[in-house]
């Protein structure tokens, strides 16, 4: 009636269980390292990136059964990666590449100030 034996999914439930628990481990990581102050931001966003691609490699690799796929799988997964990373080289890379007399606001704008130039009176 069926090809899989009692043996086989138990060893699947195992499996599966244990990558949840990895999972979980990995969230409870991140959450803890919110409130970790490091000494800059760079340290920071390494650590979470870090945890954050474990946890994509156990879900791709054995919830979405790239484990088992073929090379083709993983030459698509190659190619994305390779071109995400040029995506954020290029992004990194020029952001200090701004126009002529524009300024960058995004690190020094706060809710309740203005930056617009002051009218004049008369």
């Amino acid at each position: 009636m069926s090809d899989h034996s009692h043996a086989d999914i138990s060893k699947h439930v195992k499996t599966y269980i244990l990558i949840f628990v990895a999972l979980l481990v990995g969230t409870i990581v991140t959450v803890l390292l919110n409130s970790v102050h490091f000494e800059s931001m760079a340290v920071t966003v390494s650590i979470a990136l870090f945890v954050a691609c474990i946890k994509a490699f156990l879900v791709a690799g054995f919830f979405m059964h790239l484990m088992s796929e073929k090379k083709a799988i993983y030459a698509i997964l190659l190619a994305t990666l390779f071109f995400f990373s040029g995506m954020m080289y290029l992004t990194v890379w020029s952001r200090d590449e701004l126009p002529t007399g524009s300024r960058y606001m995004g690190a020094t704008r706060s809710l309740g100030t203005s930056h617009a130039p002051a009218a004049e009176h008369k």
